[in-house]
């Protein structure tokens, strides 16, 4: 069923069900020690460097008896320096190869987890759904890593590294460094966390609005431009771009106070510093040289704590996305790449790949309880080989029997059974059974060869030519200049209609399926091209199942039963010449289509 909006709150997030973190960690644990441990020695050397220019100017000033008193600070400085570039560097370095093979490693996966149920997939979810995850969500989880849990366990390390080393010299004071420190690095980002998760939640909602307007403008661009309402769209896209644009300001507005607030606390810690120095120095506690380094050690000190006190508010998206991953990862039937890739067996035999029997009992659908039944107490037997054809004018229901047959939607009742066992105990996605011919399949922007492939990239060019010589294609390949290398160009805009369509059948015939379904393949051809195409579909497709929705009559004859659909049910059922004989409905339909095609 279509959702608006992904449900997210029926997820849960138990650590044996969470699937898009903890896989990659024990992995990468020693990358991320490493990244960590270079972040950590990064900071390091970034405080060393301002303490020792704080020393080395001291020093300087005192006009030191020996050049060797400050020569060796120089180049301290001058290591430190360098050393910083470098460790930030290898840093960055180590972790964006890290994190990027994590992503990777999670694209293929999410690839791998819809490619199989992609009819599945939108029959549930919409299309911004999808693009929202690759676009967005995915990306998430890169800035989790990269941007909360590596410089955030760097502080912490420094933190307590920090706090260790102020005891040796004053406990006191150390606890009060504690207090400041810790109000940067814990106080704060849950105080910035609780007062800004809503609003993230509300900002997610509204890129998801964003993103799912967007794919719907683009798919119907067409249709805004020819009604002449694209200011229209336009409004209305601006009205809900106004609302994340709301959200997002309110989420600024929190930043800058907390910033100030963040400052103000690094204001009075600086203060601190600067009279707890000094009283070290009147008291001969630390010579007088240390006074300037100590201050200025401050500096990159509180940089880091400020950088880290907004990482919290992230949390909120990173949970959003895990959620939103999590839900699309719950509700796909588990994949074939994760069973044995033995077929299911019935009654102890293992069944053929060759053959399917499916069968559909007494099945009923709606999308809705308020809805009228789309689907209406049907029953349907398809043992392999058998043809079928369904008729029936536009809403009657033929479009929804095909996705039930192909278990992208499930019925409110009755069962649909593949060789006797009910399809959702069934253990490979009927994917790998059923084909499709639909009326606009896509073919993309590279070569014949690349489009009819897609189906079976594993097949051999003896296996591709087998295929284009059963489309009827072979001769319109031999005329082109390179072949089946030569380029289809964006959506196969090089060829006909009919070309499209004998492309497509070769990519069918590629992919070993006992099971075909065509969906009105022929929709807009001329009569001529219809019938030509028809008889290569049906010759090609000898000795696999068919069932074919048309709302033309060509060809039906070859049918082995022919089923009239009507607001759901089958008003109408038999051979071609049962209904020839029994049925003057039957008869005018078919006169209809049959003089201009078979003069």
């Amino acid at each position: 069923m279509k959702q608006s909006s992904m449900k997210q709150g029926n997820v849960k997030q138990d650590a044996t069900k969470e699937r898009w973190l903890s896989p990659y960690l024990r992995p990468f644990v020693g990358s991320f020690l490493l990244i960590i441990g270079l972040g950590v020695s990064t900071l390091a050397a970034s405080a060393a460097l301002t303490f020792t220019s704080g020393y080395l100017i001291s020093k300087a000033a005192l006009r030191p008896e020996n050049i060797l008193m400050v020569y060796v600070p120089i180049v301290a400085v001058r290591t430190f320096g360098i050393s910083k570039a470098v460790l930030h560097y290898v840093e960055r370095l180590a972790g964006h190869h890290a994190v990027l093979r994590i992503l990777s490693l999670m694209r293929v996966r999410l690839y791998r987890m819809i490619e199989p149920h992609a009819l599945n997939f939108f029959a549930k979810f919409r299309t911004g759904d999808l693009l929202g995850l690759l676009a967005d969500d995915i990306e998430q989880l890169q800035h989790l890593y990269l941007r909360t849990l590596f410089p955030s366990a760097a502080a912490l390390i420094l933190y307590g590294v920090i706090i260790a080393l102020l005891g040796t010299m004053d406990m006191s004071f150390a606890f009060l460094i504690m207090i400041y420190l810790g109000s940067l690095l814990f106080a704060m980002p849950l105080i910035s966390l609780l007062l800004t998760n809503k609003r993230q939640k509300q900002l997610q909602h509204r890129h998801g609005q964003l993103y799912q307007k967007l794919t719907d403008a683009i798919v119907g661009m067409a249709d805004w431009n020819g009604s002449g309402r694209q200011s229209d769209f336009i409004e209305s896209y601006e009205v809900n771009e106004r609302f994340a644009a709301d959200a997002d300001q309110a989420i600024r507005r929190w930043e800058r106070w907390r910033t100030f607030i963040g400052q103000c606390i690094a204001g009075i810690a600086l203060l601190s510093v600067v009279i707890w120095a000094n009283n070290q120095v009147s008291g001969h506690h630390i010579p007088v040289t240390w006074l300037a380094a100590l201050v200025l050690v401050v500096y990159p000190v509180l940089d880091i704590f400020l950088s880290v006190m907004s990482l919290a508010d992230k949390l909120p998206q990173y949970k959003n996305s895990l959620v939103r991953l999590q839900t699309i990862d719950e509700s796909m039937p588990p994949s074939s790449a994760d069973k044995n890739e033995t077929v299911q067996s019935v009654n102890g035999q293992p069944a053929s790949l060759d053959t399917i029997h499916i069968q559909l009992n007494n099945i009923s659908f709606r999308y809705d309880q308020a809805d009228a039944w789309i689907v209406k107490d049907l029953s349907l037997d398809i043992p392999q080989g058998k043809k079928i054809a369904i008729i029936g004018r536009s809403g009657a229901g033929k479009s929804t029997l095909l996705k039930l047959l192909l278990g992208a939607i499930s019925p409110n009742s009755g069962i649909v059974t593949v060789n006797g066992l009910e399809i959702d105990s069934f253990d490979q996605p009927l994917q790998r059974y059923i084909a499709v011919l639909n009326q606009n399949p896509y073919l993309f922007d590279t070569t014949v060869a690349n489009n009819i492939r897609l189906s079976n990239k594993t097949a051999n060019n003896q296996q591709l030519q087998q295929a284009m010589e059963q489309a009827k294609l072979t001769s319109l390949i031999q005329e082109l200049p390179l072949g089946e290398r030569t380029m289809m160009h964006e959506a196969g805009k090089r060829f006909s209609g009919g070309e499209r369509q004998r492309v497509a059948l070769a990519r069918i015939l590629l992919q070993p399926c006992p099971v075909v379904l065509l969906d009105e393949p022929t929709l807009g051809l001329d009569p001529r091209t219809e019938k030509d195409l028809l008889s290569t579909v049906f010759h090609a497709l000898e000795g696999k199942s068919i069932v074919w929705v048309t709302h033309h009559l060509v060809g039906i004859e070859r049918m082995d039963e022919i089923i009239c659909m009507e607001d759901g049910e089958i008003t109408m059922r038999g051979t071609h010449h049962q209904l020839l004989e029994s049925s003057p409905r039957y008869r005018k339909l078919y006169a209809l289509d049959k003089p201009s095609l078979y003069a």
